[in-house]
This record gives structure tokens, C-alpha cells and sequence, in this order.
């Protein structure tokens, strides 16, 4: 082991329209997003990886065929970790109140299915699964100062309702010298695709500000160990739609870094699509999503990394190489996310 730890981010859209398929795409072995998926986190070169966007199954049957891919290229995973997810976890409400039942949008997580774009995380290093504290059951009325006021759920759906989309973990890996580093992993609702009462953005906000309680002692024990918090926040702090509040509260934390990773190709990507990126305020080389531009936000920070104030960052960056660069045609056909990484001295 290094003296630096590499911790990565990154969606890299492994979900498929059903149940079993993306197992069954990974097992042929010859799918070029899947395959390019894997090229691009074994160039990373990284030591434990958040996953999200992720199709989750009760035996991790995917997950498991997707770590002997990255194996075969040299970049083995011995230890993984996911957690049944709230995507297309069945509620039985109309919990959009458009009169029909069994929808995606009627799930505790958008999903046409149980598990659609779960989170996974693989680790070189020991998981300790026993002590890993599993926030995704909560109930969005739960939280302390939620938004869920005002974003139009019926009684009977906000008597429910959960606060993650995904969910929210806290899981302890076991460091070299055996001390621990926790990860604090999350994949927020992209805060559109809703109308005026805004549900979207409001559980969006509060996806974030769960962190800010957690580290306020909202729900004791906060570890003593550091932590990193990290995943897909669906939110840009400068540029699109959302509330950004509890992100920049969490970004500007006493207790909290940020190493704001750049990369050389999201700027030279932003310029040459123009669109909606050629308005934006937002430095492009932060930008981690490459969305359509016509119609669509244009590319922007949406996955983050953010270690505790007390780790030592060593380096940072965005994997989003410039067009002449071997890795630009995987990382392009992989996914519309850019892996974020970050390098944290060890004790």
C-alpha cells in the first residue's frame, strides 16, 4: 500500500430497463459501455470507489461480475459493500398524486424496479460491514429542519415518505495501521423534473443536509474517526436549477474541505458544445456531468468529494481527459459522468 489512499466517485449509468439484465450484460462480456466503464476505473488506479447509478440485487450478483471485469484488468476489488436501495422500492400510494398507483415516481426512489441506480462501493481495503450505519429507512419528515413543507405530498404519502432517494451510508474501512476512515456515501434526486411546489428541489436540499445534521450530533454517535463525504449530489453550488443552500453550508463547514478535483477536459469540452455552458458562471474545470446542451443544463459539478478538514489531501482531480488523450473515447462512451478522485495521505 501507498502512502496516499485513492477514494473515487463516480455514476457511471450501470442501470439497464429491468431486473437481471445489467448481470446479463456484464456476464457476455463484450458490452462497450460496461467495458468501458471498466477501462476508465482501472486507469484511475483507485483504492475504494463509490459507485451510484448502480442496478443493486438481493445477492450482488452484478456487482460481483462487474469486480471480475476490473479484475481481469488488473484492478481487483476484494471487498464490496451495497445495500438494498430506496430506487423502486414499492410503496403502494400515488405518491405523485396523479391518480395512478405502481409507478416509478410512486417508488420511495425513482425506479421502474427494486434496486434500479443503487450505490456500491469497492475497496482494496477491509470493510467493516458490522459497524456500517444505514440512514436510507429514514423518513424525510424526520429530519431536523427538513423542506418538506410546501412540496405537495397528501398525508398518507408524507406519513412515508424517505428522506434518501437512494440512500445514506456511514461505512468504516479499515486503514493500514488499523485505524478507521469513514465513508459517508450518498446519491441525491436531481432537483428537476417537478413542478412549482418544487418536491424535487426540496428533497434534493435535504439529501445534503442530512450531513450537516449528522456532524451537528442530529444522530449521536458521530464517529471520532475522519470521514469523507462523497457521491452524486445532483447539484451544482454555482450553475442550473436547485437549492443550493445546504450544499455550500456543507462545502464552507469548519470540519469539512473541499479539494474543488479539476480537469484539463471539461473546460476544452464546455467551450467546444457552447450552449447553455457558454452562460454559465461556473469554472468548467470542476465540471463532472456532461449533460445535453440543446435542450438540457449544459455540463456542471454534480459528484463530490469532501474529506474531513483533518485528512491531509494530497491531490485531486476529474477524470475528463482532453480529446487527444488515449482515455477520452472510454471515458466518453462509458457514461455521462466524469470519476472524481482524491488522494489522502495515511497515517
Amino acid at each position: 500500500m501507498a502512502d496516499t489512499l485513492r477514494v473515487a466517485t463516480y455514476s457511471p449509468d450501470l442501470s439497464r430497463k429491468g431486473p437481471g439484465l445489467l448481470l446479463r450484460d456484464i456476464a457476455k462480456g463484450d458490452d462497450p459501455q460496461i467495458e468501458a466503464v471498466a477501462d476508465v476505473i482501472a486507469a484511475a488506479a483507485v483504492d475504494v470507489i463509490l459507485l451510484t447509478g448502480f442496478d443493486w440485487d438481493h445477492d450482488s450478483a452484478a456487482l460481483t461480475a462487474f469486480e471480475a471485469r476490473l479484475a481481469v484488468r488488473g484492478a481487483a476489488y476484494p471487498h464490496r459493500f451495497a445495500l438494498r436501495p430506496n430506487t423502486g422500492m414499492a410503496t403502494g400510494l400515488d405518491l405523485n398524486g396523479n391518480g395512478r398507483l405502481g409507478e416509478a415516481r410512486d417508488a420511495q426512489g425513482y425506479g421502474r424496479f427494486a434496486g434500479q441506480k443503487g450505490m456500491a462501493i469497492l475497496s482494496r481495503l477491509p470493510i467493516a460491514t458490522d459497524q456500517a450505519r444505514d440512514f436510507t429507512s429514514m423518513l424525510w419528515r424526520d429530519l431536523p429542519g427538513n423542506l418538506m413543507a410546501g412540496a405537495g405530498l397528501a398525508p398518507d404519502a408524507a406519513a412515508v415518505q424517505r428522506l434518501s432517494t437512494t440512500g445514506h451510508w456511514d461505512v468504516p474501512l479499515q486503514l493500514p495501521d488499523g485505524s478507521a476512515l469513514h465513508l459517508w456515501a450518498y446519491a441525491a434526486t436531481p432537483p428537476v423534473f417537478d413542478g412549482p411546489e418544487d418536491r424535487n428541489g426540496r428533497r434534493n436540499h435535504d439529501e445534503t443536509a442530512l450531513w450537516l445534521r449528522y456532524l451537528e450530533g442530529a444522530f449521536p454517535p458521530v464517529p471520532d474517526a475522519p470521514f469523507i463525504i462523497l457521491g452524486d449530489a445532483n447539484l451544482d453550488l454555482i450553475d442550473g436549477e436547485g437549492r443550493a443552500e445546504a450544499l455550500a453550508a456543507l462545502v464552507a463547514h469548519p470540519l469539512v474541505q473541499d479539494p474543488a478535483p479539476r480537469s484539463l477536459g471539461g473546460p476544452l469540452a464546455a467551450a467546444a458544445q457552447g450552449g447553455p455552458n457558454a452562460g454559465q458562471r461556473g469554472d468548467a474545470a470542476h465540471d463532472t456531468a456532461d449533460w445535453p446542451d440543446s435542450p438540457g443544463p449544459g455540463n456542471m459539478r454534480a459528484d463530490y468529494i469532501l474529506p474531513a478538514a483533518s485528512l491531509t489531501v494530497t491531490n485531486s482531480g476529474v477524470l475528463w481527459p482532453t480529446p487527444d488523450e488515449p482515455l477520452a473515447v472510454a471515458v466518453q462512451t462509458a457514461s455521462r459522468h466524469r470519476l472524481v478522485w482524491v488522494d489522502i495521505a495515511l497515517p
